[in-house]
């Protein structure tokens, strides 16, 4: 008798530190730039949106409805993060990027102003209520590693929808449909931050949380995960008949509207000269003047979900290698993906070669997947 040996498949990496040493630099000397138009020694990161883009991925939250568990100064002598004791072993292990200094408070501390303290300047240092905007203007431009994680993440979640939606029927519940999305979405080291699904009897809601309604006869379904630091996000939708002639009319005419969207979203424009262009786009493909008083447009994303909703008094600058999501929509329709600004031109991220598509204005755009 011979006798076989197995060898046990070797565990999974545990996680390392993200980012990239060459991101982190140019990030560290836009906000020393930020410091030095305003005469000022230190700033105080504090927010998930700040740290995560500064730290270049970290995960600086251990639940997703409270305040983060960090706090970090940027410093003319360094970095000085700061974090609770019972914290401080997994950071170091799993998330402090190179030439950060750690410490630590007990987890009754002020984290904020512990991490205030340790600058070399006896001035307090920039909160960042102070400088809001430069830090955006910070984080537009995406580096080329940060880049790269995007756009795995988008064609993950892309691929994600397709697998989940198309083994959907129409007994389905919403509640299984995301239930099954956010199971991928946390297989594949992500935070499901927004999950939703609208069956037919529900689709006049146009920020549908989930419910025990069968799909019915159609259904959307819209999914943002986070993954070191970086929001994807995505709308997809299925039916299980030919649709209606108005259903189909609505969603050739919300396309239209998302390709002027798009045809706007070039370097040097204005946001809120964009956003003028969205409400245009609505009365100009029958939708209605007053449609984009219904829901957000989206805007300008990576870090945060929408960094920030555009509004009219929205005035940033787009710049190249940015990345947006733009969701218009209008009753029983809406369109959204994650994409990005080259110099190419628009460059969709959130891509599955699976899904049908229609060309609209020289781009492939997702249609309602019939099963």
């Amino acid at each position: 008798m011979t006798q076989t040996t197995t060898t046990a498949a070797p565990p999974k990496e545990a996680r390392r530190p993200p980012g990239s040493r060459t991101d982190r630099t140019i990030k560290r000397r836009r906000v020393l730039d930020i410091l030095d138009a305003a005469g000022r020694d230190s700033l105080l990161l504090t927010s998930n949106t700040a740290l995560t883009w500064y730290l270049d991925g970290s995960r600086v939250h251990v639940s997703l409805a409270v305040d983060p568990i960090a706090a970090l100064l940027v410093d003319r002598d360094g970095d000085h993060l700061v974090t609770f004791n019972n914290e401080a072993g997994r950071i170091a292990a799993e998330e402090l990027p190179a030439q950060v200094n750690l410490h630590t408070v007990p987890w009754y501390g002020n984290l904020h102003q512990t991490a205030a303290a340790l600058g070399s300047s006896s001035r307090p240092p920039l909160a960042e209520a102070d400088v809001t905007a430069q830090l955006r203007a910070a984080r537009q431009q995406l580096l080329p590693a940060e880049s790269a994680r995007y756009s795995q993440l988008s064609a993950e979640l892309a691929a994600m929808m397709t697998d989940v939606l198309s083994a959907a029927r129409p007994e389905t519940t919403e509640f299984e449909l995301v239930s099954a999305l956010a199971a991928r979405v946390v297989a594949a080291g992500a935070e499901p931050l927004v999950l939703l699904c609208n069956g037919s009897s529900r689709s006049d809601f146009r920020h549908p949380l989930a419910t025990h309604a069968p799909l019915g006869r159609r259904a959307m379904a819209v999914v943002c995960a986070r993954r070191d630091g970086l929001v994807a996000n995505i709308t997809r939708w299925i039916r299980f008949d030919a649709g209606t002639p108005k259903e189909r009319d609505a969603e050739a005419r919300i396309a239209a509207v998302e390709a002027d969207i798009f045809d706007a979203t070039v370097p040097g424009a204005r946001l809120d000269r964009i956003f003028a262009e969205i409400q245009a786009a609505y009365a100009r493909h029958g939708f209605g003047a007053d449609q984009w008083e219904q829901h957000h447009q989206g805007g300008p994303a990576g870090y945060a979900g929408r960094d920030p909703r555009v509004t009219s008094a929205v005035t940033d600058t787009v710049v190249l290698d940015q990345a947006f999501t733009w969701n218009p929509s209008g009753p029983g329709v809406k369109i959204e993906d994650t994409v990005q600004l080259t110099e190419s031109g628009l460059r969709v991220l959130t891509v599955d070669p699976r899904w049908p598509v229609s060309t609209v204005n020289g781009l492939e755009r997702p249609v309602t997947l019939q099963l």
